[in-house]
């Protein structure tokens, strides 16, 4: 089987991805993975076959600029309006259209905020699905936001409309999101399926502490806001939280930030541009982070009880559902947040309830199949597709 996968730049984006295009090439599939200039480090870092896209016209940074006063929800209809579906689709589709031509793929799966790949595949009629990178509600949400934008496009290649988005609620729908991470109202489609990540095993964090072993709270907001204009107010508040607390805390910072900039820490903080979560997630014993989908599930996955500073897109949502669940703490947003990021790891240290509903979380994830199996899900939905 060939399997194209198209994701957007980003590592919230095309990271969850990169699971699944491994597991189908363990599994004997050919797979290339089309995105933009700005992600190649990313996907040929992981070793995966790579088609590169143009990056994004800097047009969407004017978008970008007008969202200050917005609301969560409007900055977000604007966003999925405006530059997913309209200037970073218009800009992908002519390259993606040629990674269908030269390679021919039997299915198009894709990040479910990229939209090239989907009219792509339309044109080409190949059948296309999704990979999750966020609860199942967040696309619930987009899709009557982004579909008379799509359906636009496919005015200009000829195709039918889809003003209700059944092109993409009916598609299969391949997740390592658990179901305890989702909305409860909107859990996701029947059809979906859920594996759990194969486990690497963790080797020993190097030693950044000198032999101090109080428990390690691990600190991350994500590949997106260290690159905006008040990191360094967020990381310079964070860090002071955590200076006179009995722990020894991993900062990751990205690798596009300039750490002199920060400023000094005290001792028990160690910051790094980047660090595997997998890697530091069996050796945490919290997690401080701004709510990310990835990030959340994969502490969740460990167990790992999370306080949650949120700031845009899903991060609030995502927040909310920790806290729902009893694996954390839900601040507010990061301006008024930073303030109570002390007295919040102290309770998730201190109070055992925190773990145990994380573990609860880990325990669900662990009685998933394994991702290996997607391949075979895969394979029974084309034969499905094509008797139909």
């Amino acid at each position: 089987m060939r399997i194209l996968i198209t994701s957007k730049a980003g590592a919230g984006h095309a990271g969850p991805l990169l699971p699944f295009a491994h597991a189908f090439r363990r599994t004997g599939a050919s797979v290339l993975v089309a995105a933009p200039r700005d992600a190649s480090a990313l996907i040929t870092g992981a070793g995966l076959p790579y088609h590169p896209l143009p990056d994004p016209p800097a047009e969407r940074d004017a978008v970008f600029g007008a969202l200050d006063g917005l609301s969560h929800e409007e900055a977000g209809l604007r966003v999925m309006r405006e530059v997913f579906a309209g200037i970073d689709t218009t800009s992908a589709l002519p390259g993606t259209l040629r990674a269908l031509a030269d390679y021919h793929p039997d299915i198009v799966l894709r990040d479910p905020t990229e939209f090239a790949g989907l009219l792509a595949a339309e044109r080409f009629r190949v059948p296309h699905g999704r990979i999750a990178i966020m609860s199942a509600a967040m696309e619930t949400w987009g899709v009557p936001v982004v579909a008379g934008v799509l359906d636009d496009h496919r005015k200009r290649l000829g195709l039918r409309p889809d003003p209700h988005g059944h092109a993409i609620l009916d598609s299969p729908y391949l997740t390592v999101i658990p179901e305890a991470m989702e909305t409860p109202e909107d859990p996701g489609p029947a059809h979906a399926s859920r594996f759990r990540e194969s486990d690497p095993g963790a080797p020993p964090l190097p030693d950044y502490w000198d032999g101090d072993e109080r428990p390690l709270v691990y600190v991350t907001y994500g590949s997106v806001t260290p690159a905006m204009p008040g990191f360094p107010e967020l990381f310079r508040a964070t860090v002071a939280a955590l200076a006179d607390l009995p722990v020894r805390a991993l900062f990751t910072i990205g690798a596009g930030t300039d750490r002199a900039a920060l400023g000094p820490v005290p001792p028990n903080v160690h910051v790094e541009p980047w660090v595997p979560q997998a890697a530091v997630m069996p050796h945490a014993a919290a997690m401080v982070s701004h709510g990310g989908s990835g990030t959340t599930r994969m502490a969740l996955a460990a167990g790992v009880p999370n306080v949650v500073v949120p700031g845009f897109a899903d991060q609030p949502r995502n927040a909310e559902r920790v806290a729902e669940l009893g694996a954390g703490i839900a601040l507010p947003e990061w301006r008024e947040g930073v303030a109570g990021i002390g007295d919040a790891v102290r309770r998730v240290l201190s109070d055992p309830s925190y773990r145990l509903a994380a573990e609860r979380v880990a325990a669900e994830v662990a009685a998933l199949p394994p991702i290996d199996d997607a391949m075979a899900v895969l394979g029974d939905w084309l034969e499905l597709a094509r008797a139909a």
